[in-house]
């Protein structure tokens, strides 16, 4: 079933119509991800794992019966700055703590009503200030990917001889990882760290800088 989680939107979307995998299926799936490699990305704040197997379960209805938005059982993960009715909302914030908004945000409510399902909420930096996600009360988010480093060598001009060969020389290159941790950005540090490991099939963020 982990194998559902390298699926592209379009391509669950493909599948969720022709019937060839549910909802439950792929959101179980990113719910297992979530919970093996999360404690090590803190990518998300809070999992809403019961809403999200309702919310699949919902779409599977639809799904059978040949109905559905145009996300229907997609499972996303939703930056801490959305208002989601109910459900955690504190833009990373110990100011907002326990704020639990009555309302949902445009953006979300959208997302719902055309069939996503929410993984939960993730990381950020405290109130969207910040370009690395070190600022969040809840820490920094982790980025799954390494620092690769390119070796270039020069190989110099040789000669050999007078009726010998003569070498241009060239360059010779050999990429290795050093294993040195990169930032994931920010403000929303969750969302790229939780896409990048396959903790989603795509999340919200938002661009403050433009």
């Amino acid at each position: 079933m982990s194998d559902l989680t390298h699926l592209t939107i379009s391509q669950a979307r493909a599948k969720l119509r022709a019937r060839e995998i549910t909802a439950t299926e792929i959101t179980e799936a990113y719910l297992q991800a979530i919970e093996r490699a999360n404690p090590a990305l803190n990518a998300y704040v809070v999992v809403t794992d019961d809403k999200a197997r309702d919310m699949a379960k919902a779409s599977d209805a639809k799904l059978a019966k040949g109905e559905g938005g145009s996300l229907e059982g997609i499972p996303l993960g939703i930056k801490d700055l959305f208002g989601t009715e109910g459900i955690h909302t504190q833009a990373c914030s110990h100011v907002l703590d326990g704020f639990k908004p009555h309302y949902e945000s445009t953006v979300t409510a959208n997302l719902w009503a055309d069939g996503a399902v929410m993984l939960g909420k993730l990381n950020m930096d405290e109130f969207a200030m910040g370009s690395s996600n070190e600022t969040s009360y809840y820490g920094p988010v982790v980025n799954p990917w390494r620092r690769s480093r390119v070796d270039t060598m020069v190989m110099p001009t040789t000669h050999q001889g007078d009726g010998g060969f003569v070498s241009a020389g060239g360059t010779r290159t050999a990429r290795t990882l050093d294993n040195a941790q990169l930032v994931p950005g920010g403000s929303s540090g969750g969302s790229a760290s939780a896409v990048s490991a396959l903790l989603c099939a795509g999340a919200t963020a938002t661009d403050t800088g433009g």
